[in-house]
């Protein structure tokens, strides 16, 4: 078995277990999910491998509640039926702590399954982290940067082709000692699956080439606000594009699959009076989806720095969602009509943000950070206040700030 190696999401699980009577990690498959509520669960009840289990929530559902809590339910959208049970023993009990939920899909809409508000407190996974999975030294923490402090590291000498490599493995647990053939067959597989079964089990028509298609097509627009109908002609193929209720059912598959995590447009108030653009940017929950999805390695990245490019911003952004979540915060994305973009920006509670530019090469940092000067410059700072960051992401070097007050942050000296 292999050791549990920390995650984010382990203080944010036990904080959560002190204030809430239930607990629900929603997540991709094979994220990590279940070792991670095992940690702290008393009682461990398995719906995907144990049919007593099944078959107990109609015969005699209260014996399902009599373990020691907390009570883990694991892949509970297999028995949606157990979410008003649980509902129900959080009001019968009043204690805090009590049960945790963990499931790879959100179940559709069900009249019958009440409301969790007040009840159940909902945590988001993702993969691993280059932080999580030991390929960051953490030495330049998100949090410490949104309180406006400096901070100043060296990046963990990793070469180039060791740095795509982690796009290409990506950041599942099962992958963690994984060299790149044996990591580009199981995320393969996982994509396979997603397109053979996943889909079709929630409801959708079986179309496997469709499906392929468009996991190519979202592939080769990642970090991109690729329209959907723009979608639609590359999943119809010579067809002609797909019905848009075709399109927007897989869409729906996929982001209740938690496999897509896209960001949404941050739109403040600006001095300009330039036409903000609202689509969201178009994210797989862990790189190496997209790089599974076009059958491509470190090789094809290396010889496309523009594509690699593109798939490093992708890593980058999953590890920004992951570090920000402790401090509740959100990863959105800013774009104007004239083609200028910010590709994350951080927000918090109250108010507070800051703006990142992603860049695979450290060349690159100057004209990115002139571009975070130039957007800082053009928002209403009367209404939203200044940034507390402005950073540049980049894949080696040392960790700092410029004379000109932007950062800059080797990707693996970035942590919580």
């Amino acid at each position: 078995m292999l050791e549990y190696l920390p995650r984010v999401t382990d203080q944010e699980l036990a904080a959560r277990l002190r204030a809430m009577g239930a607990v629900l990690i929603e997540g991709p498959k094979a994220c990590g999910k279940t070792a991670t509520a095992s940690q702290v669960a008393n009682t461990i009840i398995r719906f995907e491998e144990d049919a007593t289990a099944r078959s107990l929530l109609t015969l005699d559902p209260e014996a399902l509640f009599e373990g020691a809590p907390p009570i883990l339910f694991d892949e509970w959208q297999l028995e949606p039926a157990i979410w008003n049970r649980v509902r129900r023993q959080v009001d019968d009990r009043g204690a805090r702590g009590q049960f945790i939920l963990t499931g790879s899909a959100t179940p559709r809409d069900d009249a019958t399954r009440h409301s969790g508000a007040g009840r159940f407190a909902v945590i988001r996974m993702r993969p691993m982290s280059l932080f999580e999975s030991g390929h960051s030294n953490g030495n330049v923490s998100l949090a410490t940067l949104m309180e406006g402090e400096t901070q100043t590291g060296k990046d963990m000498g990793m070469s180039f082709t060791d740095l795509l490599e982690r796009i290409v493995i990506g950041g599942w647990p099962d992958l963690i000692d994984a060299d790149e053939d044996f990591a580009r067959d199981w995320v393969g597989d996982y994509v396979k699956q997603v397109i053979e079964v996943d889909i079709p089990s929630m409801g959708h028509r079986r179309n496997p080439r469709n499906l392929e298609r468009l996991l190519a097509a979202l592939s080769r627009g990642v970090g991109q606000a690729v329209k959907l109908s723009e979608l639609a002609k590359d999943v119809g193929g010579e067809a002609g594009p797909v019905a848009n209720e075709t399109l927007y059912g897989y869409m729906d598959a996929l982001d209740r699959l938690k496999l897509t995590d896209n960001s949404e447009a941050w739109r403040p108030h600006m001095r300009s009076r330039t036409r903000l653009r609202a689509a969201p940017v178009r994210y797989f929950v862990d790189p190496s989806l997209g790089t599974a999805a076009l059958n491509i390695g470190t090789a094809e990245l290396r010889a496309d720095p523009n594509a690699a490019g593109f798939h490093f911003e992708a890593m980058a952004i999953r590890d920004l969602r992951i570090y920000a979540q402790p401090i509740r915060g959100a990863v959105d994305s800013w774009r104007d009509a004239n083609g200028n973009e910010v590709d994350a920006v951080v927000t918090l509670r109250g108010g507070k943000w800051g703006a990142f530019e992603i860049k695979l090469k450290p060349a690159a940092v100057d004209e990115a950070a002139a571009a975070l000067l130039r957007f800082a410059a053009n928002v209403d700072t009367a209404t939203h206040g200044g940034p507390v960051v402005l950073g540049v992401i980049t894949s080696s070097g040392f960790a700092g700030r410029r004379e000109d007050g932007v950062h800059v942050i080797p990707i693996t000296t970035l942590g919580p």
